[in-house]
């Protein structure tokens, strides 16, 4: 019984693709307006999108290489987090008695 249900769900499912996209398909042929603007924005996302994977094909190593920098900073290449000469723990032990005019 659940076996016939299932395909019944998988057959409806199948007709209103098929259904969907010969609609789809007149209207692409039509030649109206809407069809018009929607080539045009496809192929603009197309296009960008293609653009994007060359230029990261490109520049994806050198801009990989620039956020996540060699060094003794931090992640980004900035300064270390506490001092070279004091622990994590003297350095968070420090920041508690700091006042606003240091």
């Amino acid at each position: 019984m659940e076996e016939q249900w299932d395909f019944q769900l998988l057959s409806r499912m199948v007709d209103s693709l098929v259904a969907f996209l010969s609609e789809f398909v007149d209207d692409w042929l039509a030649n109206d307006m809407r069809v018009a603007v929607f080539k045009i924005l496809f192929s603009w996302l197309v296009l960008s999108l293609i653009a994007i994977h060359f230029a990261w094909k490109v520049y994806g190593n050198t801009v990989n290489d620039m956020y996540y920098r060699q060094g003794t900073g931090g992640q980004n290449g900035g300064t270390p987090d506490t001092a070279p000469h004091l622990s994590g723990w003297e350095s968070a032990v420090g920041d508690a008695l700091k006042t606003h005019r240091e």
